[in-house]
């Protein structure tokens, strides 16, 4: 059997995944910062994660998965004043959006989801800590730094010069040692949040947080941090720099997910390109955006557009179409099991698009399977896909679907087109052709398409229309 091999950031090489405690997994998520509803290329994240989450879990190991939740920054701050609400008023109402998202994409719900807020005492602790080795400094205005020129390394993980820097522009650069030096904490500001720490009051700087509530729920060192390709810095750097002058190794392996861009460019708010998940699914299925979204190497590239979105819709029904076809031979779901090639696939740091090529080898096998009615490959073949399906967060049996009606959904679905096919019978029995090509025309309009067997009709969606 292969062993799992990731590709660590840092290192910039794929390593073998060897956990620091054997048979478990820690896992640490930069997760959202709660501003606004949530965009395809924020939830891309959630999902790439989840899959190594799954895939950790299927292989045997037991995962303590941590994703936090910033919930006090600059852009909370504006963004409340925007929409007249307090800053916490606000935090809550799209830490909640973000939630329902998760939960409507079948995302893993975390071990722990800490907030930056719920551990200002960590924070402060790391910073005496800090203070004490002689690294941070506070000023005397309520501000602390951390001063990146006493640290025995900077810029592993971006291999940038410090000389190339800009300053860092989180703070008034009047109290720094140097301009590069970074804000872990903020001096109070009228009519803003602030705690009482030994240096002044104030609020956290973004870099802190993750620090404090990573070594509150995993301790000084764990297996995995992961993130968006945009926080490798100053985010990420400025996490490490903070972590290991405290005397914490901190994370093992660095792992970064690629971003979702529309016509080549990155999706963000400031560009007026954001595609919210609740716009989205009012297009597609929610399990077929899952599909769409995880289909892609985690550090490729995703470019979004609708006939990309669709295409993939179509391609997960023709799956789906597959499965609901088996277990109606067979008379049961199909039982989840793994294939050789989808195994060595996600072994390969989490090699999707290769499962996925599996996956359309196997539904290719299944489906001639289905036309001789070899029922041993259509068995085998449908457990492995479904088996695939699990690990993706795409099972179209997983309860998770089911709850919203989903399921129930799709059931009716068949069942309606099992009226029209039984109509189209009764008008071919009584030699009514144009009653009979007129049902067949409508289904085929509907993207149905109708394959007559000697053991009768069947039916398979082909294509979608825009809604």
């Amino acid at each position: 059997m292969s062993s799992l091999t990731l590709y660590d950031t840092l290192s910039r090489s794929e390593r073998p995944f060897v956990p620091i405690k054997k048979g478990a997994a820690t896992i640490y998520l930069c997760g959202a910062t709660v501003q606004a509803p949530p965009h395809i290329g924020h939830v891309r994240s959630a999902i790439n994660f989840d899959i190594l989450h799954r895939w950790l879990t299927k292989s045997g190991y037991e995962v303590t998965f941590i994703r936090n939740v910033t919930d006090i920054d600059d852009k909370i701050l504006n963004k409340a004043k925007h929409e007249n609400l307090t800053w916490w008023e606000l935090a809550m109402k799209y830490e909640r959006t973000f939630a329902a998202a998760y939960d409507a994409l079948n995302v893993t719900p975390p071990t722990y989801e800490p907030r930056a807020t719920g551990h200002i005492t960590q924070m402060i602790e790391l910073m005496q800590i800090l203070i004490d080795n002689g690294v941070a400094y506070a000023p005397g205005n309520g501000d602390v730094y951390l001063e990146v020129r006493k640290l025995n390394s900077y810029l592993t993980l971006s291999r940038q010069k410090i000389d190339d820097l800009l300053p860092a522009a989180d703070a008034d650069e009047t109290f720094k040692k140097d301009p590069r030096d970074f804000a872990m904490w903020k001096a109070a500001k009228p009519d803003e949040p602030s705690w009482p720490t030994p240096w002044g009051s104030g609020r956290p700087g973004w870099h802190l947080e993750c620090s404090a509530m990573a070594h509150a729920y995993l301790g000084k060192e764990f297996d995995i941090h992961g993130g968006g390709l945009d926080l490798i810095f100053p985010h990420h750097e400025n996490e490490i720099a903070q972590s290991q002058a405290a005397g914490w190794p901190f994370a093992k392996l660095w792992m970064h997910n690629a971003l979702v861009t529309t016509a080549g460019e990155k999706m963000s708010k400031s560009l007026g390109n954001s595609m919210q998940v609740t716009a989205v699914l009012e297009r597609v299925r929610r399990i077929e955006l899952r599909w769409y979204l995880g289909s892609a190497h985690y550090r490729s590239v995703l470019e979004y557009s609708p006939e990309a979105l669709d295409e993939a819709a179509v391609a997960f029904r023709r799956i789906e179409s597959f499965l609901d076809r088996a277990s109606q031979l067979l008379g049961k779901p199909p039982t989840p099991t793994l294939g050789r090639g989808f195994i060595d696939a996600m072994n390969n740091d989490l090699a999707v698009p290769t499962a996925l090529a599996q996956i359309s080898e196997a539904l290719h096998d299944g489906n001639v399977a289905l036309s001789t009615s070899d029922f041993k490959v259509i068995e085998e073949k449908s457990n492995e896909i479904r088996g695939a399906l699990e690990v993706l967060g795409c099972d179209p049996y997983d309860s998770a679907f089911a709850e919203s009606g989903e399921i129930g959904l799709r059931d009716a679905l068949d069942g309606t087109i099992e009226i029209a096919l039984k109509q189209r019978q009764a008008a071919r029995e009584r030699k009514d052709f144009a009653a009979s090509d007129a049902i067949r025309d409508g289904l085929t309009a509907l993207g149905i398409a109708i394959e007559d067997t000697p053991q009768g009709p069947r039916w398979s969606i082909t294509h979608t229309e825009e809604r």
